[in-house]
């Protein structure tokens, strides 16, 4: 008996088939070459970290981790499920633009969008502004195993969101152990190592940036001080002040 998912799984591939030659060419690459480009990017946002504070490098740097333990632990479920491929499973259906995989690489999840959704969200956790790029590159990655037939959009929409939640809890969670090891990593003596960590913040080419010493406040003239009172200098049948001409400047 036929599922909804079967009946979409239909209507995806019989519109792929309808589709120019080149653009299901370009399909078939994508599903690949989106792998590549998020190690392309992953690898970007570390050389960006090195001069970030410990907690940014430390992200940049469990970012791709977390994609790969995404990958395992897909796999594993994968393995437990034995969901067979639509391309052999889905009558009526046409021939996939692709070869189908063997008996025993079993569809549920799909490892391709468990990646990919592993790697948007570790990207975005890492470098933000790239979320604009990374999750409509994850859709589109997932999108295309169902284009070229060796998925059921259920594979591909679990596979998202599976490796997505895993990425953000293993990230959220070990982001601060791994900033104090990056941190000691900085003050490491091997050069490898601490290349690798960089030079952090307000650090060039490895060498702290001495601020400049403060300077002291220019000195200030004394304040004017009134005259003393002298009795003597004071006339009382004129009620004036007698004026000292020895002090009369000349």
């Amino acid at each position: 008996m036929d599922t909804m998912t079967d009946d979409l799984y239909r209507d995806i591939t019989d519109f792929a088939h309808d589709t120019p030659s080149w653009f299901q060419h370009l399909a078939e690459v994508w599903t690949e070459l989106g792998l590549l480009l998020f190690g392309v990017l992953f690898i970007v946002a570390w050389w960006r970290a090195r001069r970030g504070d410990p907690r940014a490098l430390a992200v940049a740097v469990l970012a791709p981790l977390a994609t790969a333990v995404a990958y395992v632990c897909s796999e594993l479920l994968k393995s437990v499920i034995d969901e067979e491929r639509p391309c052999r499973a889905v009558s009526g259906a046409l021939t996939p633009l692709v070869e189908c995989p063997p008996h025993g690489d079993w569809s549920f999840p799909s490892n391709h969008s468990a990646i990919a959704g592993a790697a948007a969200v570790g990207l975005a956790l890492a470098w933000p502004r790239i979320a604009a790029l990374t999750v409509p590159m994850a859709v589109l990655m997932a999108f295309s195993r169902v284009f070229v037939g060796v998925h059921y959009p259920h594979d591909v929409a679990v596979g998202l969101v599976f490796g997505a939640v895993i990425v953000f809890l293993l990230v959220r969670v070990t982001t601060r152990p791994v900033a104090r090891i990056t941190l000691a990593m900085r003050g490491s003596s091997t050069g490898v190592v601490k290349w690798f960590a960089g030079p952090g913040p307000g650090r060039g080419r490895g060498r702290a940036q001495v601020p400049a010493p403060a300077q002291a406040p220019a000195p200030q003239p004394p304040a004017p001080q009134p005259p003393a009172y002298d009795p003597a200098a004071y006339d009382p049948p004129t009620m004036t002040i007698r004026r000292d001409d020895t002090q009369r400047p000349y």
